[in-house]
């Protein structure tokens, strides 16, 4: 039994919406929606709706900080929220669906309040941040349905994130600001055609189509941690192959039917960046192949993850 864990809690507007930036992350034991904040014992959904309770929509983390540091799961908070809207999130209004950052230590009350000042004086945002920073009260978990919703009912839950505005909102505010010109300084020419232009580098004569060596592969453009040597696999094609990302929310699919073919894309949330594409013709457990470009990644080898800023990786491998 790990006796290093923290808690984190967290309302961000609806909290199917808040599980997912969490859940896949190093460090974290478990994520459970639920409500807090408010006066009333053990609520229902429908009590929290109707406004009457002074709960908030929230998630509740538990989490190592020797591998995720509380820091980061501030960092990654903000990076899912509208912090500048006092009604609510996006189309869910009321008390119910405001943000707030529940701290459970004065340590924790210094990080939040010294994030939200970096955020205020950074400019980001035009109107002022309202996102409340107030001591954790009683946690009541939500009903089991609400539990893990986005791999019970995926469809409704992508189909809700999209709809309600929050997923646009993200990549308008928080995603990687590519200048091109800057970008042909700092590429390769080829890695520039690959993820600015869609392209595609030729099969194997690539960099890391036969990479053997354990770490993880990251955004080339933002730096972002996409996938892992525990899911690569020769797929003999000649590219980097994957069962799966190392975070499913950073990864966008879309439907590519260019050169008179139906493709499924892989791209980049953080930084819009072209990766390559995703087939049903791989090994179990998904089935599937991410096939995707070594122009696209940089490789951090896991001895290399503390002094490149991926730290939190480096359980992964031991």
């Amino acid at each position: 039994m790990n006796n290093n864990v923290e808690t984190a809690t967290f309302a961000g507007g609806c909290f199917w919406c808040m599980v997912t930036p969490f859940d896949e992350l190093p460090g974290i034991i478990k994520v459970i929606s639920g409500y807090t904040g408010g006066h009333k014992e053990n609520p229902t959904y429908e009590e929290v709706c109707s406004e009457t309770t002074g709960h908030y929509e929230a998630v509740q983390i538990t989490y190592d900080p020797k591998v995720f540091p509380y820091e980061k799961l501030v960092q990654t908070f903000w990076q899912q929220i509208d912090p500048t809207d006092a009604g609510g999130q996006f189309y869910d209004r009321g008390h119910s669906y405001k943000t707030v950052i529940f701290y459970h230590t004065e340590d924790q009350k210094e990080v939040a309040e010294a994030s939200k000042k970096a955020i205020e004086d950074s400019g980001r945002f035009s109107k002022p941040i309202v996102t409340e920073i107030l001591p954790a009260a009683p946690f009541y978990p939500a009903e089991d349905y609400h539990q893990d919703f986005h791999k019970k009912n995926p469809f409704r839950y992508t189909t809700y994130r999209k709809g309600s505005g929050r997923d646009k909102f993200i990549k308008e505010h928080w995603s990687v600001t590519k200048d091109p010109e800057t970008l042909k300084k700092t590429l390769t020419p080829m890695q520039y055609e690959v993820t600015q232009n869609n392209g595609t580098e030729p099969p194997f004569q690539n960099e890391y189509w036969n990479n053997e060596e354990e770490g993880i592969y990251v955004d080339i453009v933002s730096g972002e941690p996409l996938f892992s040597s525990f899911d690569k696999f020769d797929a003999g094609c000649g590219w980097p192959s994957f069962t799966k990302p190392l975070h499913q929310n950073k990864i966008a699919e879309d439907l590519d039917t260019s050169h008179g073919m139906r493709r499924i894309e892989v791209r980049s949330k953080n930084s819009d960046s072209h990766l390559g594409h995703v087939f049903d013709d791989g090994p179990q457990p998904t089935g599937l192949r991410y096939c995707i470009n070594s122009a696209a990644l940089k490789f951090i080898h896991k001895d290399d993850l503390e002094k490149e800023g991926y730290g939190e990786y480096k359980s992964l491998f031991e």
